[in-house]
């Protein structure tokens, strides 16, 4: 006997949501999907009307399901906002060309202007030259410093007031893990929040309307509203720390769906301890990124790449920075540790 719409009464379910294990039908479901969204923009005061707002798209289905919510959520409910979409080319061939492709096709369906900047044009490098240098242990790294930074100097030039990315709950709870279990308390205490203040110059205000949102529903949203998507996995991302812990989280939701959930909530209500040291942050002193150091991670990653010693930003080097800054010559001993790469 076909089970029924356990929202309206009337219609046949076709799916059981992983979130609240209720059967909806397709409407119900896609009107529970938005409206819950648009309670997170609501409760968390993401936008102010007039605001120009960058989503970052990459094609995926995170970002492409964002991007067809807020605009959806925009006109309904008259939030005010000018929507533009901002991409990242990282130069990994079979990946990111394809996936740009389908950023392309996002921006008429939608009719948004996209801006796409590439690590080529800001850095001079592409992450298929960098993973020649730097092997597969590393990698993802240097995609994520330049990634962030990329996002920030494209988002200065289209002049937006925020950047929206397509972070889920899942991607949350998976942050969260991976800070606990590497200790780092500065970053623990920042990750579950759900929008950024602007953090000094060239750093441009961020927020996730997805923040609550499991991945499984919006695949299924993305499915049943036949959203146009790019679904492969990045080809250098294998060995990423993430990974195992995406793995870990998996397997708990798999025994406890609301692990995803309570995970998130653990990592909001954390405290730490009065008197614990955390960083102070500045700016970098060559580019003017924010950085807890003389020189942000961007600019060591870069300059060990420039240099041909691709560990220089890999690890816990600062006592180097003055001599970066100074462009002294390192010794032969810290060129000889700083080249080895395990491939």
């Amino acid at each position: 006997m076909p089970v029924l719409c356990s929202s309206c009464g009337d219609k046949r379910a076709v799916l059981k949501r992983p979130k609240t294990g209720h059967s909806l039908c397709k409407e119900c479901f896609f009107w529970a999907f938005e409206e819950e969204v648009h309670q997170t923009i609501v409760a968390a005061k993401l936008f102010k009307p007039g605001e120009t707002v960058g989503i970052a798209a990459s094609g995926g289905k995170d970002s492409t399901v964002l991007a067809h919510v807020i605009k959806l959520l925009n006109e309904r409910y008259s939030y005010g906002l000018e929507l533009m979409l901002l991409s990242v080319d990282e130069g990994i061939t079979g990946y990111r060309d394809d996936s740009l492709e389908t950023v392309k096709r996002n921006q008429q369906q939608y009719e948004l202007p996209l801006k796409i900047v590439s690590y080529e044009e800001l850095y001079g490098w592409t992450m298929d030259a960098i993973v020649k240098q730097v092997g597969l242990k590393n990698n993802c790294t240097f995609c994520g410093v330049f990634r962030r930074q990329a996002l920030d100097r494209g988002a200065i030039m289209l002049k937006v007031d925020k950047i929206c990315t397509g972070h889920n709950a899942d991607d949350v709870a998976e942050t969260v893990l991976m800070n606990v279990l590497r200790g780092d308390i500065a970053r623990l205490r920042r990750c579950t929040a759900i929008a950024t203040a602007s953090e000094g110059d060239g750093v441009v205000p961020r927020c996730k309307p997805l923040k609550y949102a499991y991945e499984k529903e919006i695949v299924l949203y993305a499915y049943f509203k036949k959203l146009d998507y790019f679904s492969t996995e990045c080809i250098y991302s294998p060995n990423a720390y993430r990974g195992y812990a995406r793995t870990f989280l998996k397997d708990l939701e798999s025994i406890r769906p609301s692990s995803i959930m309570d995970v998130i909530h653990s990592g909001e209500n954390l405290s730490v301890r009065e008197g614990v040291k955390m960083p102070v942050q500045g700016t970098c002193s060559r580019c003017g990124y924010i950085s807890s150091q003389a020189l942000c991670k961007s600019c060591v990653l870069l300059e060990g790449l420039n240099r041909g010693l691709p560990k220089l930003g890999i690890g816990k080097h600062h006592r180097l920075h003055d001599k970066i800054l100074s462009q002294q010559p390192l010794t032969e001993k810290e060129e000889r540790k700083l080249k080895s790469v395990d491939f």
